[in-house]
């Protein structure tokens, strides 16, 4: 079985992250969708609440697992759950001149390859940090997002703080 790993914190997921986990179950038999936790980060969401919209989003996709990836390093939890290719989706160069030197360790520390997908045009302005802020500030990010994720940025389900009016 051809296994990948699609990681990262998905805070939240988005439809970049969603085309590149769509092209990756094409090319896999499976795709664990690695949740992680960055403690340096401030999370808008919980890792329960990122997972919960990253298993709603991708209920339609055959052969997507959605699981916390835990501590550690990348490359050892690929080598405990048996994965042999990390997917990462690159929107510009310097996506790709800061994934390659991990792509490059990933590979010497456990064998693991990284295949890195190019986005599709119109998901290249697309980060996670971007859709919070202008869904902070009133903007509309419906184009941007699944509707389970639209839901919750609006509706405040997180406890985080609201766009505020006038």
């Amino acid at each position: 079985m051809r296994r990948a790993v699609c990681p990262g914190s998905f805070d939240p997921i988005h439809n970049g992250h969603l085309e590149v986990i769509a092209r990756a179950s094409g090319l896999f038999d499976e795709v664990v969708v690695a949740v992680s936790t960055n403690y340096a980060k401030k999370y808008r969401f919980s890792l329960e609440e990122r997972m919960e919209m990253a298993r709603q989003t991708l209920a339609s996709l055959r052969g997507i697992i959605v699981e916390p990836m835990g501590e550690g390093l990348l490359a050892e939890y690929c080598r405990h759950r048996g994965i042999s290719a990390i997917v990462k989706g690159l929107r510009s160069s310097s996506d790709f001149d800061y994934e390659l030197p991990m792509a490059t360790m990933n590979r010497q520390l456990s064998g693991v390859e990284t295949v890195f997908l190019p986005a599709e045009a119109h998901y290249l302005h697309l980060s996670s940090t971007l859709i919070k802020e202008i869904s902070l500030l009133g903007g509309d990010v419906s184009d941007f997002v699944p509707k389970s994720v639209l839901k919750r940025l609006l509706g405040g389900e997180s406890g985080a703080e609201q766009p505020r009016k006038g």
